[in-house]
């Protein structure tokens, strides 16, 4: 008599499994042929990066059939790949131009230069693929420029706004009465616990809930993290983010986890694993206290984190492994004022003649 026992699945195989099954539902709105497509980049793509492009590629194909009129009567169903040696670079021009408001189910749209260039990039390596194995004979994707994008200021909190905010949490619950103060003090400790956590590791929210508890090394004071594209990375822990774990950790040995999320190191007040939008309210609620000219995400703690530790050792190499960029240039691109600030104090450090 055969036995099977059932695997226990973890947080990122379950988002590989949503992502994968959200990625046929929308490949049945695409053109048959996209199908092929979406197989050959599967080896080298996350399942995040595949049902991205394939929303951005569905866009593409939306205007098509609203906007011109080559299209009219058509639907998705009747596109053929013949269809892509028909668009001309002035229709990628007019695609661009229609990504910046455009009307979708009732919604209206908005795209800034991030979001045309992210969508640009994905038709771009649509059309590659279909014109690398001769199924299209041109590439007018490759005519039109991509969009320029503009440095943007990285925010991120100061030291003393770092303070301030670990010192609300803390306290906040002494100005809080009847409900809000209850939830506060439910929440407190694992609200501290996950700040605390992004502020002294610098990891991402997604790897913040992905977290299980057994993903927790106290002897080394590390974490087991899954990065982007699903590589895992040990990230190791100072004593103030010990202690705010091993506070949370205590109270949360007092809940009984929804089945299937007994893993989960963070659990939200439904006692199932916290999601990243929970994360992202709950980090906005509190920064607004403490600052109102900074919009303050799980990211801009992030940013906090790696500027903190850049400051301290100088080292871009160390900042971009320990933040997990594959490309150190990354990491130099969002800390080159920091490097400008330590050149203008080159300027009078050297005392050419005494006063």
């Amino acid at each position: 008599m055969e036995i099977f026992m059932e695997k226990t699945i973890t947080y990122h195989e379950q988002v590989n499994i949503d992502n994968v099954l959200k990625l046929r539902e929308v490949l049945r709105t695409l053109p048959p042929f996209a199908r092929d497509y979406f197989r050959a980049i599967e080896p080298t793509t996350s399942t995040r990066t595949r049902i991205s492009y394939a929303y951005d590629i569905r866009v593409f194909f939306q205007f098509l059939l609203s906007e011109n009129p080559s299209f009219k009567g058509k639907t998705a169903a009747d596109i053929t790949v013949d269809v892509l040696d028909q668009i001309q670079a002035l229709d990628i021009e007019e695609y661009q131009e229609y990504l910046k408001v455009y009307q979708n189910d009732d919604k209206l749209l908005t795209n800034g230069e991030r979001g045309l260039k992210r969508k640009m990039s994905a038709l771009r390596s649509f059309y590659a693929y279909y014109f690398k194995r001769e199924m299209i004979k041109t590439n007018p994707t490759l005519l039109v420029d991509m969009p320029k994008l503009h440095d943007r200021e990285i925010i991120r909190l100061d030291a003393d706004e770092t303070a301030e905010l670990l010192d609300y949490i803390e306290h906040c619950g002494d100005q809080l009465t009847g409900q809000k103060k209850v939830y506060y003090e439910k929440t407190k400790y694992r609200d501290l616990a996950i700040i605390t956590l992004l502020l002294g590791t610098g990891i991402r929210v997604s790897e913040c809930v992905g977290l299980d508890v057994s993903d927790i090394d106290f002897k080394n004071n590390g974490i087991r993290v899954v990065r982007k594209g699903g590589s895992e990375m040990i990230v190791y822990f100072g004593e103030e983010v010990e202690k705010a774990l091993q506070d949370y950790l205590e109270v949360r040995a007092s809940i009984t986890p929804v089945a299937g999320h007994e893993n989960a190191l963070f659990y939200s007040t439904q006692r199932r694993r916290i999601g990243v939008q929970a994360v992202e309210n709950m980090v906005k609620k509190y920064a607004r206290e403490i600052t109102t000219t900074k919009k303050i995400t799980p990211h801009k703690l992030r940013s906090t984190y790696g500027t903190s530790l850049y400051r301290e050792t100088g080292d871009i190499y160390l900042v971009a492994d320990v933040l997990g960029h594959k490309d150190v240039n990354t990491t130099r691109k969002h800390y080159a004022a920091m490097d400008e600030d330590r050149r203008r104090r080159a300027a009078s450090a050297v005392k050419l003649r005494e006063n």
